[in-house]
């Protein structure tokens, strides 16, 4: 998608899609990088391995940090980029969990709440295997409160706490290496994975820095100053690469 079409389409829907934005052999390395972190963490189950992880992971640092997705990233947030959060959601062939309607803004420490969502595909994500919906323009109502809901298990344990009309929803099917950007604000959520296929994606959230993250742990465990002027907040210093204690990647230090 050209930069102005994409621009006009998340101002006007909330939502856009890029296509092959990062190469096959890095989409593999991130694919091998999911069952490493899922072999060394037995006791998460794979669609939570979240940001806690990410400061003593070089690999996760480099892929978020990669210039292709750093790029889309300041069209929607301008030149000086950091990273708020990351993490991997991936749901296991017949037992991926689903991801309840929720706004991602409800539950962000952020002030003022500028920030943007890339999902990048490791796998194909399509509406058999749980691929994200999204309800377009739903960016432009407020942020609606969030209830708890235990009735199904579901990644975050909560949905959103009003109506969700979902014949409007619109199934993001996308390739590896194909990324989806959308607003903190749009209502959004995935089905379960029934399928024979893993569904595996990884969201990236990049702030200006101008953005201030306001939680308790300064720096905040996954905050890393990534371009540009570093603004307002404190951040991880980057770490660093150690044959056989980190996941091996082929642009890793030798």
């Amino acid at each position: 998608m050209r930069q102005g079409h994409a621009l006009e389409r998340y101002r006007r829907d909330g939502y856009a899609i890029f296509r092959e934005v990062i190469d096959a052999g890095l989409v593999a390395e991130a694919g091998d990088h999911v069952d490493w972190l899922t072999r060394r963490h037995p006791d998460v189950r794979p669609e939570q391995l979240g940001h806690l992880l990410l400061r003593d992971d070089p690999f996760w640092l480099r892929l978020v940090g990669d210039d292709r997705l750093v790029d889309i990233a300041e069209l929607f947030v301008g030149p000086n980029v950091a990273l708020f959060a990351s993490h991997y959601i991936s749901k296991p062939p017949y037992s991926g969990q689903p991801v309840l309607w929720h706004q991602d803004s409800a539950f962000w420490p952020l002030e003022p709440m500028e920030v943007v969502t890339l999902w990048l595909a490791v796998d194909h994500s399509t509406p058999e295997n749980g691929c994200v919906r999204l309800i377009p323009g739903s960016h432009t109502m407020a942020v609606a409160a969030m209830r708890t809901n235990t009735e199904v298990d579901n990644v975050l344990g909560k949905e959103i706490a009003v109506d969700v009309d979902e014949s409007t929803a619109v199934d993001m099917v996308l390739a590896p290496g194909d990324v989806e950007v959308h607003h903190p604000n749009i209502v959004h959520g995935s089905r379960a994975n029934t399928s024979a296929h893993r569904r595996c994606g990884l969201t990236i959230r990049y702030i200006p820095t101008s953005t201030r993250i306001t939680g308790p742990e300064q720096p905040y465990p996954s905050a890393f100053w990534l371009r540009g002027e570093r603004g307002v907040n404190s951040y991880q210093p980057p770490p660093r690469y150690e044959a056989g204690r980190h996941f091996p990647f082929r642009d890793a230090p030798a």
